[in-house]
């Protein structure tokens, strides 16, 4: 070792001997006087030296925990010993690793409440050994709920577990990648001037990530995750848009790096990762991923939708080969030539605000004239919030203003060089728009209209809060130059320039859930079948594929008292928000026939949202069956009454506030 301290026997000699020296003292003056150590840690450190060796590692793993938990508020205060309890944890930590490693061979995996007893004892040694570890601990804390709750062969009881897997693996790999940005440039820097090899520099802080309790864990994960999808009945794929295809193979580390591309040949993609941000690339027909995009998110509703017959699966078990017997006929790899949408250009109806009864389709998009149509033709304790909104053509209006004459000289110049191929150009467009300035008339004409909704009116905070608002309106029109906005416009053959923004103005409801109906199956195409995906706090983490899976279930609309869960969640965070208002994008290039547009364009709430480590060990949502069937139950019988009124299948998003349901959104499903 390094320093006598790693190594064990030697760490534990050292920090025993000053304690076996004070025997003669009571125990509580050798601990407060001396700094020694207590009778429990040194029966524990005894059992440690004596069976360091033991083939049954369960009793000594046991005790090695039970040290690292006696050392740890020794390490958080003055203690004369503090050098060599600091290498004694060290050491120890490394004996959880070494000795899981060495058992892992004789664990019986089909055996679950063995596995998690040791990925417990490992869990628990992973948190002594990490800072700002919220996540972890809530993952400690669920999975001893989960092991208290073991049924053998219980889907459900395998779903919630496989979830808490899941979301231990997106810690993990997310440590390890802030490990290595930390490490690695010290490493170089070092490595260079004492004239280490490169190949030693380069797998420097890998290897260093490869060496701690981490690493063991996600091997025992790795191991146990196949036994729990077999439990609770799952595949190898989850396949987010069902469509037989073919095409050439190409592999990429995300997917949002090639988005700009176009595959001359069809094309599948495996991507190791895929944000939500990214428009599926021309020529592409599947895109293959470890990644976990929810199937309600943006991006996998795009991929349902695209105009190119396009599939989306995430894969948990890839195991690649040549390819042998016939050959695929070129016709078979041939993309369908779509039809052209078209886009009607609005003309500015003369004024900034409307209220929601002036809503109309030459003034407002289909978000905005779909809150006018559920208003009043559902029922009571399906809520509906108060909405306004600023018209189509209001930003080119704005724009064309004398205050506003150079900045519109500007956006001119710069949409030449885009239209002449330079996209890097729409980040300048998107910073232009942000400097415009608001007459005097807008916010005259908006604030009348929200009082008049009895909506909360951005002043009452003062020209600060104010201009909070008026930057979120200039950012929702500047998403019309999002770069996969543009792009999807492109390759739909859409005019750009046609394309105007409306802005829908809604008072936030900050709610314990969001979630997102599809009121058709979007997985088997079953249309007597409801599937919803549900997430903690704000919606975004849902739609806009944050790391991890939403909680999803399916319900028959003949039997909606009976919602079966089919996923639980495993974001790691939720977004939550003091009581605001959100402007959401409403432009008339969304809900087209044939071109959803779904998350193109930007939807931005007055006031930031805050990111939270969440806790499922005592949602009630994980751990209160009544309260679950009656929430799920709720939320599907929603999406039913919609979908009724509209005759059609609907994409419905919305929230749930002290058990009641509001629908902020509904369109139709593609």
């Amino acid at each position: 070792a390094v320093h006598s301290g790693v190594e064990l026997e030697s760490a534990i000699d050292s920090c025993l001997a000053p304690s076996l020296n004070n025997q003669g003292f009571a125990t509580a003056d050798r601990v407060n006087v001396y700094g020694a150590l207590s009778l429990k840690l040194q029966d524990c450190l005894n059992f440690v030296k004596t069976h360091i060796g033991d083939e049954r590692i369960g009793p000594l793993m046991e005790k090695l925990l039970e040290s690292r938990i006696e050392i740890r508020p020794l390490l958080l205060t003055p203690h004369r010993l503090a050098k060599e309890l600091l290498f004694l944890d060290l050491a120890l930590a490394s004996a959880v690793r070494t000795t899981m490693e060495r058992g892992l061979k004789d664990l019986n995996f089909a055996n679950p409440p063995e596995i998690m007893f040791f990925i417990s004892l490992v869990l628990e040694s992973l948190c002594l050994s990490t800072v700002k570890n919220e996540d972890l601990i809530y993952c400690t804390k669920d999975w001893y709920r989960a092991s208290e709750s073991h049924k053998s062969g219980d889907a459900q009881w395998a779903l919630q577990t496989k979830a808490i897997l899941d979301r231990l693996q997106i810690i993990l790999s997310d440590r390890a990648v802030d490990l290595q940005i930390k490490i690695q440039p010290s490493a170089e820097y070092l490595g260079k001037l004492l004239g280490i090899g490169k190949t030693t520099i380069d797998t420097f802080s890998e290897e260093l990530i490869r060496a701690g309790s981490a690493a063991v864990l996600s091997m025992l994960i790795t191991r146990f995750d196949p036994v729990l999808r077999k439990v609770a009945n799952l595949g190898c794929w989850q396949v987010i848009s069902p469509v037989e295809v073919s095409g050439f193979v190409y592999s990429v580390n995300e997917l949002i790096t090639v988005q700009n591309k176009v595959y001359r040949k069809p094309t599948i993609i495996i991507a190791t990762r895929v944000t939500g941000e990214e428009e599926i690339p021309d020529g592409v027909v599947a895109v293959l991923t470890s990644d976990t995009p929810d199937v309600l998110s943006h991006v996998s509703i795009r991929a349902r939708n695209n105009l190119f017959t396009r599939i989306l699966m995430n894969c948990f078990s890839l195991t690649c080969s040549d390819i042998g017997g016939s050959i695929l006929p070129l016709s078979s790899l041939v993309p369908s030539i779509s039809r052209r949408v078209t886009l009607k250009r609005k003309i500015f109806c003369g004024r900034y605000a409307l209220s929601l009864e002036e809503f109309t389709t030459e003034t407002v998009g289909s978000k905005s004239c779909n809150i006018k149509f559920l208003r009043g033709r559902v029922p009571s304790w399906i809520r509906i919030p108060m909405s306004v909104a600023i018209p189509f053509g209001a930003f080119e209006t704005v724009l064309s203003l004398d205050v506003n004459k150079d900045i519109s000289t500007k956006i001119m110049f710069l949409r030449k060089l885009v239209n002449g191929g330079d996209v890097s150009k729409l980040q300048e467009i998107k910073g232009a728009i942000l400097q415009m300035s608001v007459p005097v008339s807008l916010t005259t004409e908006l604030t009348s209209k929200m009082k008049s909704a009895r909506m909360p009116w951005p002043d009452k905070g003062g020209d600060d809060q104010w201009n909070r608002a008026w930057q979120a309106i200039k950012k929702v029109w500047a998403s019309k130059w999002n770069e996969r906005a543009y792009i999807s416009c492109k390759k739909a053959k859409l005019n750009h320039e046609d394309l105007r923004m409306a802005v829908l103005i809604q008072e936030v409801i900050c709610g314990d859930y969001a979630f997102v109906i599809h009121t058709k199956n979007p997985l088997s195409g079953d249309t007597s079948e409801i599937y919803a995906e549900i997430v903690k706090g704000l919606g975004e983490t849902l739609v806009g594929a944050y790391p991890g899976r939403a909680m999803s279930f399916i319900a028959k609309k003949n039997n909606l008292k009976s919602p079966i869960v089919t996923c639980y969640a495993s974001k790691k965070i939720g977004l939550y928000c003091k009581p605001t208002i959100i402007f959401r994008s409403d432009s008339n290039g969304e809900d087209l026939e044939g071109y959803a547009g779904a998350g193109l364009y930007d939807s931005v709430l007055m006031d930031e949202e805050e990111s939270m480590v969440l806790d499922y060990s005592n949602d009630p949502m994980m751990v209160n069956k009544a309260f679950q069937t009656s929430i799920l139950s709720k939320v599907a019988e929603a999406g039913k009454i919609i979908e009724t009124l509209y005759g059609c299948p609907q994409d419905i998003e919305g929230v749930v506030k002290d058990g009641m349901i509001y629908v902020v959104q509904a369109r139709p499903q593609v």
